[in-house]
């Protein structure tokens, strides 16, 4: 058994490609070494700024031996399916045996097939593997036709310590390497991984990303605690730098006085995007007027050149931010709306000014499901909600639009609650963000994100397969959180129909149409929302069975009622007994060609665990209508659980099939009372188990 070690130099690969990359090279590698009957004991990856490497421990030195047996034509068949037979084994007709299958006798070919070194397979395989990988931006570079990320510089590939002659473009495989740009530039021998790794660490380079990840967060929390704060957890900016150095150095650096009067947001963002700088919080959660740059240098002045020239960076990058948040200021925020006439929604929905228009209305409509909710103040945080996308700090720092309008609308004097409105009506926009809980905010986010869902459904531009463009689902997900989150009595199909009104532009999809879509749509949507939240995909399919219910908080109520209930004894119990008369009495119809359906008969009942089943449910249904209409779920499944006796006891003592015709009609329409009962709450088909 014996090592493969592969690695990929070439200039900086983008942060945002390197996980990817890694995982893509395991995977064509592995998948070209099987495919030739390769197997090995360890495959690991790593991934610098700089290099792509992959090491492979316990391969074979040549593939095995395979023996394949092919059988051919009968005997006696045509030449021209012999001819076609002989051509695709490979062998003549003297080296082909003849055996009697039972059947006849047939000719049967064996070819036999030596293995091949395994360094000429790792040849193959990688020279594949680079003219094939998956890299979402590549180019070419000088005069050669072959494509990488950046131009490849050199290729270390050693099987066994001997190198694999494995050639791309202008680069053919060698036994050497680099360490860190600046302070280990020369290039230097390696014979295996252990002595690749040891000589890189010598070489000012951490190779595992995880290893550079943690000593990254580790130097920064070590110098937030020196200044006195608290570094401000990011973890999108950590991964990012991580693929950005070698070797993390952390330094910190001063943030002028003159710029700390701008909002925090707007300092944060453009530290992060523009520099890659993480930034420092005060006691009180403000931000400090201290940041962090990971430098890739280790320099023999403490790193203060390297501060100072990224203090003076900063300065143009927040001159700039000042600048725009000083202009923004200077007009109201509401004389931004004429701008958003302007400005495309999307080309089939009108402009930004048209949904403005909608999103007022909407959220006039919602505040009757609010109490004490002032419908003005929520029309007009609705009109304010998109004026921001006309300022300089938003074209500047898109990520902010919401949070900057926050700002100006508290600066014109708006009231703080439509400020609010304003700044949270993008929210929430994934599973770990916050939901808004202030009635204006939650009545701006659903006014933006129901009229969101409603157009692109009405245009027929909905989800497909893992494409979702708009983000409609991730739009889907917040409306669930922000009803369920607030406890709101919503009927959904009541505004799909409304904002579906809204629109002034053809839509190709009835309103009808668009809700019916919806309700599905929001279906699959709840049913991942709770799945995550480990509720059962057959209970919320039975609840969802019932159709029409849009009320996603009475909705939920029943699916939870409905959990205590199946993992109660009685439950499981009458679950297995409605499993036995939903069978029968389908059964029953299908051979009658007749339903079953009906009122009993009391005097038919003859034996004393019919008539104690019939008066169970009897007593039983009233008892379950009220609860129903109480939406007293928990009540309704007590009401239920009386059941499961008379039910087992009907089974055990009665026979549903005897020979008087009219008893035994009775008889089906008891057991189709027991489905009537139990599918008021639910369609129990739909539970399993």
């Amino acid at each position: 058994m014996a090592e493969f070690l592969l690695e990929l130099f070439s200039e900086e690969i983008p942060a945002r490609m390197q996980a990817r990359a890694a995982e893509d090279l395991e995977r064509l590698v592995s998948e070209g070494l099987k495919k030739n009957g390769l197997a090995w004991d360890g495959l690991r990856t790593h991934v610098t700024p700089r290099r792509l490497n992959l090491v492979i421990e316990g391969l074979p030195t040549a593939t095995p031996d395979v023996s394949e047996e092919r059988r051919g034509p009968r005997v006696g068949s045509p030449a021209q399916a012999l001819d076609g037979f002989l051509k695709g084994a490979g062998l003549t007709l003297e080296q082909c045996e003849q055996r009697d299958t039972g059947k006849g006798i047939f000719y049967f070919a064996v070819i036999s097939k030596k293995g091949r070194a395994t360094v000429e397979v790792l040849k193959e395989v990688v020279e594949q593997t680079l003219a094939e990988f998956p890299w979402p931006k590549s180019m070419r570079w000088g005069a050669h036709s072959v494509r990488w990320v950046r131009p490849l510089q050199s290729i270390l590939a050693l099987f066994d310590g001997q190198v694999v002659p494995v050639s791309f473009g202008p680069v053919v495989a060698g036994h050497v390497t680099r360490g860190h740009r600046f302070l280990s530039p020369a290039e230097f021998a390696v014979k295996d991984y252990a002595d690749y790794a040891t000589k890189l660490a010598n070489a000012h380079v951490i190779l595992d990303a995880t290893e550079r990840r943690h000593e990254i967060l580790r130097q920064a929390e070590a110098a937030a605690e020196r200044e006195g704060f608290s570094l401000r957890q990011d973890q999108g900016l950590l991964d990012e730098v991580t693929g950005l150095v070698e070797l993390p150095n952390v330094l910190v650096g001063t943030i002028d006085q003159a710029f700390m009067d701008v909002p925090d947001e707007v300092l944060i963002t453009s530290m992060r995007s523009h520099q890659k700088y993480f930034s420092l919080l005060k006691a009180d959660g403000r931000l400090a007027n201290r940041f962090l740059v990971v430098s890739n240098m280790q320099a023999s002045d403490g790193g203060k050149a390297i501060v100072a020239g990224n203090e003076r960076v900063l300065r143009a990058r927040l001159s700039d931010a000042k600048f725009f948040w000083d202009t923004d200021r200077k007009v109201k925020l509401d004389s931004r709306l004429p701008k958003l006439a302007e400005r495309l929604y999307y080309a089939k929905l009108g402009t930004m000014a048209d949904k403005v228009t909608r999103l007022k209305a909407l959220a006039e409509a919602l505040t009757i499901y609010f109490g004490n909710v002032d419908a003005t103040k929520a029309v007009r945080a609705a009109e304010l909600a998109k004026a921001d996308l006309s300022s300089e700090m938003v074209g500047e720092f898109p990520e902010l639009q919401g949070l900057m309008g926050r700002y100006y609308a508290l600066n014109d004097g708006e009231d703080a609650a439509v400020a609010e409105a304003v700044a949270d009506h993008y929210a929430p926009q994934g599973p770990n963000d916050r939901c808004p809980t202030a009635p204006l905010s939650v009545i701006a986010a659903l006014a933006d994100k129901l009229d969101s869902l409603v157009g692109f459904f009405a245009i027929d531009e909905k989800p497909t397969g893992s494409k979702d463009p708009f983000a409609l689902r991730r739009a889907a997900l917040g409306v669930i959180r922000l009803i369920l989150e607030n406890g709101l009595r919503l009927p959904l199909s009541k505004f799909f129909t409304l904002a579906h009104a809204e629109f002034s532009v053809p839509l190709a999809v009835s309103a009808e149409k668009a809700a019916a879509e919806l309700m599905d749509f929001f279906a699959d949507r709840l049913t991942v929302a709770l799945r995550e939240k480990g509720v059962r995909h057959d209970l919320i399919a039975a609840v969802f069975a019932l159709g029409g219910e849009d009320d996603l908080v009475r909705l939920l109520a029943r699916v939870e009622a409905l959990k205590g209930f199946v993992d109660s004894e009685d439950g499981a119990n009458l679950l297995i007994a409605y499993r036995r008369a939903v069978n029968i009495v389908r059964i029953e119809e299908k051979k009658d060609s007749a339903s079953h359906a009906g009122v009993i008969d009391a005097a038919l009942l003859q034996a004393a665990e019919e008539k104690a089943l019939a008066e169970a449910l009897a007593s039983v249904r009233p008892a379950l209508d009220e609860a129903l209409k109480d939406e007293n779920y928990a009540a309704a499944m007590v009401a239920l659980a009386k059941l499961r006796r008379p039910v087992d006891a009907f089974f055990d003592k009665v026979t549903v099939n005897c020979d008087e015709a009219a008893v035994r009609v009775n008889r089906l329409r008891l057991l189709s009372s027991i489905g009537a009962a139990m599918g008021a709450i639910a369609d129990f088909s739909k539970v399993e188990g």
